[in-house]
């Protein structure tokens, strides 16, 4: 079976199409895909220091077809030779939801095929196992993201369970806003990790939030006003030296980096204690941040657990994890696909409630 996927649930356009042939035949999931076209709008969105809703939506519509035709291209196929359309249903912008969701529910109408509305966060956490080493189910999944940071058990498809997440600022919201104190460009996140790098460590004692909290959830709300009032500090003691504002953004990067991979660690730790799991998946955007994955490999390998990624090219949003989903949803009974025209998103959507039934 082939899925057509497609991604526009925020501001990565994404197309692509995936072969449940290898899945089934027990090999490795990477070789089911054939094609794939991404488009990243960051470098439009840049100058407002965030996305922008209707930008999104409108560049969208630009580039779906010719990502589409893009892919075709790759694969060597036709779109005659398509079985079903996979969308992002939701959660996202709901504009630029409704973008691919009306692109989808025609291009599948006009096909005579069967669509189906994929979570946006069961594709990041089905993604690992796309990757050359997939873990096996039961696994907890580490997922983090510019609006998601969240700890799931996967007990398989469509039977996921969360045991804890962010009760404010995701960890990429952070990200970004500190990036922002410290004059880099939007997103923040690659910015950040890669000015950490030149930075001391313990210059700063920031707070780890809720490190010793007693459960699962999150909050980096508090980690972003700290090192405001750092910058402010810095700022009111009018330090004119270029080199030391540059060390000194250096060393406070670094320790804003620490303190949010210290709580990300070690909540995973205890949930994989907790849960006896010995596999643990890190996916979103956030899971290529090289500190954070050499912290995790040391908890991992000190402890005697796994940790899985997904393919580097596949950890922000793309179409490949949204055909991929969708394909293991068709494989399922009861896995909602539709042949209904109707242009139906969900801008809000709790993962749990898209479990498929027992």
């Amino acid at each position: 079976m082939i899925v057509l996927g497609i991604e526009t649930s925020c501001d990565e356009t994404g197309v692509a199409l995936y072969n449940t042939t290898p899945w089934e035949a027990g090999k490795p999931a990477f070789e089911g895909i054939l094609g794939q076209g991404l488009h990243s709008q960051i470098a439009m969105h840049r100058d407002y220091g965030g996305v922008v809703p209707e930008l999104a939506s409108r560049d969208h519509i630009r580039r779906v077809l010719p990502l589409l035709d893009q892919s075709l291209a790759q694969s060597g196929l036709k779109l005659g030779d398509i079985d079903a359309v996979a969308y992002t249903q939701g959660p996202g912008l709901a504009g630029a939801l409704l973008v691919g969701s009306a692109f989808a529910k025609s291009l599948a109408q006009g096909l005579k095929l069967p669509s189906i509305g994929v979570h946006h966060l069961e594709g990041h956490l089905l993604s690992p196992l796309l990757g050359q080493t997939a873990p096996e189910f039961p696994f907890i999944a580490l997922l983090v993201s510019g609006g998601h940071t969240q700890l799931m058990k996967v007990s398989g498809i469509g039977q996921y369970e969360l045991l804890g997440e962010t009760l404010d600022d995701a960890a990429g919201e952070a990200f970004d806003k500190t990036a922002k104190l410290l004059g880099l460009d939007y997103p923040g996140g690659a910015a950040i990790s890669k000015l950490a790098e030149k930075g001391r460590v313990g210059i700063f004692d920031l707070p780890k939030p809720m490190l010793h909290s007693g459960d699962f959830d999150f909050s980096f709300s508090g980690l972003k006003t700290a090192v405001l009032n750092q910058v402010k500090k810095w700022e009111a003691n009018s330090h004119s030296d270029p080199q030391g504002r540059d060390q000194f953004h250096a060393d406070l990067a670094r320790s804003f980096v620490d303190a949010i991979v210290a709580v990300l660690v070690s909540k995973s730790e205890k949930v994989l204690e907790q849960t006896g799991c010995k596999h643990l998946v890190l996916a979103g955007g956030v899971g290529a941040n090289a500190q954070l994955r050499q912290a995790l490999n040391n908890m991992a390998s000190k402890r005697g657990y796994a940790v899985h990624y997904p393919p580097i090219e596949l950890c922000t949003d793309n179409g490949v994890m949204i055909a991929f989903a969708g394909a293991l949803r068709m494989l399922n009974q009861n896995n909602g696909s539709t042949r209904s025209g109707a242009f139906d998103v969900k801008p809000r959507w709790d993962l749990q409630s898209n479990n498929l039934a027992n």
